[in-house]
């Protein structure tokens, strides 16, 4: 910063005041380094001077000019000192700014060459790399666009947020959080659309009373339990639905293929497939666009499915021709069976499993519990906030967001999922769960 000077008229020097200096400063810092803008622009600069300083080091007058008495825009940036210097000879004074190379260029030197502008590459800078005015990127959801030397990024609230991540690793809440490389680059609202997938329960389920089934007395519950240890074989791990809204199909379909094993003693054991319910269960049909679990267990007992082997999940699940590849026919006792070959050819077995109608358990957890130890998984509807996406392992508690804007979008979502052991039964809370629904007995 250049020093202030009394002025001193009478002399005929052109001094400036401390007002106009420190206007000056004010003035040319808002100019390079606004305290105000946002952390892309921010960065913008940083990368810029970086790249200038490595351009530019050493050479300050040689490089922009030198001017004769007073020229206060005869200035550069002096980057070891992060400060300006100056190329005209009002800086011989006692407290000089000049440039570090004024007196071996502009004393020395016979002509000097004219002043200039100081040069700046246009374009943007992001990560010690230059991009060309009009370049775009992507920053996780957003997309960034280099327009006058700034990025101009969208807004969008993106699904995987490392700030809640570490905000729920760093505290005591019972559960970790991991950033899913598939969610990269999702918004919070796509990862609500395409990653969900369950209408809320209908009045018509919420009104069906809970089954108080004649199961054993458990005094003792157990610490830990997981139905896959007591039926190994017969339980079966999660399908990945991808961007296929539709938790409806697969946890009615993983929980139905369970029970049948355990209630058959293993004698049927495939597991049942939910692209059979995505692509035939027709009315109301919403398929990858969430649908109701009760309109799954009905198709399940009137048409039945089959294996996840006979017609197996869809690579793109939003192509037009997604029809429904697989009929049935009844042979009048409410059995049905296939009238056309599995979708999957080298699969020979089309068999139809249906199952009785489902009944409603009660959200009391050790009855949960008692269910699940005795006849196998339950299915359950949860309520979905931004942090499940992140959900890795222990005990899930909603954590709320460290990100503002985050909250925005805390609309409630219905998730269907297969509940499987006790950890699992303490990871969401009984008021979060509107019902639990199981098919009682099978037809194969």
């Amino acid at each position: 910063m250049r020093p202030s000077w009394i002025s001193c008229q009478s002399e005929g020097i052109k001094s400036r005041t401390l007002k106009e200096i420190w206007m000056e400063k004010q003035s040319l810092s808002q100019r390079e380094v606004d305290p105000g803008a946002d952390f892309t622009w921010n960065h913008t600069i940083l990368e810029g001077t970086r790249f200038k300083r490595a351009i530019f080091k050493g050479q300050y007058c040689r490089s922009f000019g030198c001017c004769e008495d007073r020229d206060d825009g005869c200035v550069t940036e002096f980057y070891e000192a992060n400060a300006l210097c100056y190329c005209d000879k009002f800086c011989e004074r006692e407290n000089s700014d000049c440039c570090p190379d004024y007196k071996s260029f502009c004393l020395e030197e016979k002509e000097w060459p004219p002043h200039t502008t100081p040069w700046y590459p246009e374009g943007c800078f992001r990560d010690g790399q230059h991009y060309e005015e009009g370049s775009a990127i992507k920053e996780n959801c957003n997309s960034c666009t280099c327009s006058g030397q700034q990025w101009k990024c969208s807004q969008h609230v993106c699904l995987v947020e490392p700030e809640l991540i570490d905000h729920v690793n760093k505290g005591d809440y019972g559960w970790t959080a991991q950033n899913y490389s598939q969610f990269w680059g999702m918004t919070l609202e796509e990862g609500f659309k395409y990653r969900l997938g369950t209408l809320p329960p209908s009045p018509m389920l919420l009104s069906m009373n809970e089954v108080t089934a004649s199961l054993p007395a458990i005094t003792d519950l157990p610490e830990f339990f997981v139905a896959s240890y007591k039926w190994p074989g017969w339980t079966h791990g999660p399908l990945d639905q991808k961007n296929c809204a539709a938790s409806w199909a697969f946890s009615t379909a993983s929980v139905a293929a369970d029970r049948i094993a355990i209630q058959s003693k293993g004698r049927y054991t495939a597991n049942l497939s939910p692209q059979n319910l995505i692509s035939c269960c027709a009315k109301n049909r919403h398929g990858c666009n969430s649908g109701s679990i009760d309109r799954a267990w009905w198709y399940l007992r009137k048409r039945g499915l089959v294996s996840h082997a006979c017609y197996p999940l869809f690579k793109d699940q939003n192509i037009t021709n997604n029809g429904c590849a697989m009929a049935s026919r009844s042979d009048g006792r409410g059995k049905r069976h296939a009238t056309k070959p599995c979708p999957n050819n080298i699969e020979k077995s089309n068999r139809i499993y249906q199952c009785s109608p489902p009944y409603r358990v009660s959200s009391n957890e050790t009855e949960i519990m008692r269910e699940i130890m005795h006849n196998g998984p339950v299915q359950a509807i949860m309520q979905v906030y931004e942090d499940f996406f992140h959900y890795k392992s222990g005990i899930y508690r909603h954590v709320t967001s460290t990100n503002e804007e985050s909250e925005k979008y805390r609309k409630l979502r219905t998730h269907a999922v297969k509940l499987t052991g006790m950890l699992y039964l303490s990871t969401i809370a009984p008021e979060d769960w509107p019902g639990i629904w199981q098919p009682n007995g099978f037809l194969v």
